[in-house]
């Protein structure tokens, strides 16, 4: 019995390594090795503030600097304290709910308290 995986595509497990893929001799098809390591790793997302503390879901965290509202005649002031954020995926890892509305922010920007 061969550790090599059967074919995701047709099932057969005549299947062999070439490089960084395994190719099914039956079908053709072929398929990365690492592709369930790179997905765990998505799933474990490090978000650090602007001196290297790991921020997590629920810290509190003060502005850095003055930031501006794109859109809006709105400037978020140095000092301001957040409570409650969130971390989420994509450009702006954090999403917070203020006095102004709610916004989505770069970590670079904030301190942990």
């Amino acid at each position: 019995m061969s550790s090599l995986p059967a074919c995701p595509q047709c099932g057969m497990e005549n299947t062999y390594p070439d490089a960084d893929n395994y190719v099914c001799a039956d079908c053709g098809h072929e398929w990365p090795q690492v592709a369930a390591a790179s997905a765990d790793d998505n799933d474990e997302r490090i978000v650090k503030d602007s001196n290297g503390n790991v921020l997590a879901d629920g810290d509190a965290v003060v502005l850095i600097k003055d930031l501006k509202v794109k859109g809006s005649s709105t400037t978020l002031k140095m000092g301001t304290k957040i409570k409650s954020i969130r971390i989420v995926g994509g450009d702006h890892e954090v999403d917070c709910k203020m006095d102004g509305g709610s916004f989505m922010l770069k970590a670079c920007y904030l301190k942990k308290v």
